[in-house]
């Protein structure tokens, strides 16, 4: 995962060996854009390509569609690289608090013992960063859709964002936060979150690249609208919606 990085990655991706299905399809159809229309195209792809990608992902996105997993067999334990983004905090869990705030009729404040009484779902799944690399994980934890049944989003809700101890941010659609797949992770590999890997709380999903999955996550918050500030990176100029 980019983990957060403190510089920005070499976004070269000549190395990798895997591309999603669902990003191919979508650097595909922009690339038939661009043939079909010309320099029409190319103009609008240089200027609209966030957006236009952000549109065709969604298309292809089904958000109740489970991602096919991987059997225990297939974990990698030393392939996922851990990054910083500023610095690793020290987070007691004797004080530790979730936060789901926002748009939601039931505002919550859950500790870990909370946490892990509510239902527990793990998966094995292939995390892919940004910078070229993927690995194989297994998750466990609380789905985060199972989270906010208990808070109740407001009619009006349409995203969330998630604020981690080390002030980095993320912002999500919510069809993609309810995802099944979509956790509040609280175990690796089946052994308890290592704090480098974001312990207590971290984003797990096989539906996003690594840095939409921050790690130490302290808040939830829904809103209405997508604020000026959308995301560490994407503020850099990355993709926002940036799917699998």
């Amino acid at each position: 995962m980019l983990e957060d990085p403190q510089q920005p990655p070499d976004l070269n991706l000549d190395d990798t060996d895997f591309v999603p299905r669902r990003r191919f399809l979508t650097l595909a159809g922009m690339g038939l854009l661009t043939i079909g229309f010309g320099s029409l195209a190319e103009g609008l792809v240089g200027s609209l390509s966030e957006p236009l990608n952000q549109q065709v992902e969604s298309l292809i996105f089904q958000p109740q569609q489970p991602i096919p997993e991987f059997p225990l067999s297939a974990i990698e334990p030393d392939k996922l690289i851990v990054n910083t983004f500023r610095f690793t905090p020290a987070i007691a869990l004797e004080t530790y608090r979730l936060i789901i705030d926002g748009e939601v009729n039931n505002p919550l404040s859950l500790n870990m013992s909370d946490l892990q009484r509510l239902p527990f779902r793990n998966m094995v799944i292939r995390h892919v960063c940004v910078e070229g690399w993927a690995a194989i994980v297994q998750w466990g934890g609380v789905r985060v859709r199972d989270l906010l049944a208990i808070a109740q989003p407001s009619p009006q809700a349409r995203y969330a964002y998630f604020y981690s101890a080390d002030g980095y941010y993320e912002s999500w659609d919510l069809d993609s936060v309810m995802h099944p797949q979509t956790l509040m992770a609280y175990q690796k590999n089946g052994q308890p979150l290592a704090k480098e890997n974001g312990a207590p709380l971290r984003l797990a999903s096989p539906i996003k690249l690594g840095y939409k999955l921050s790690k130490w996550v302290t808040r939830i918050q829904l809103t209405k609208e997508l604020g000026e500030k959308r995301g560490y990176w994407e503020d850099l100029g990355y993709e926002w919606y940036a799917g699998l």
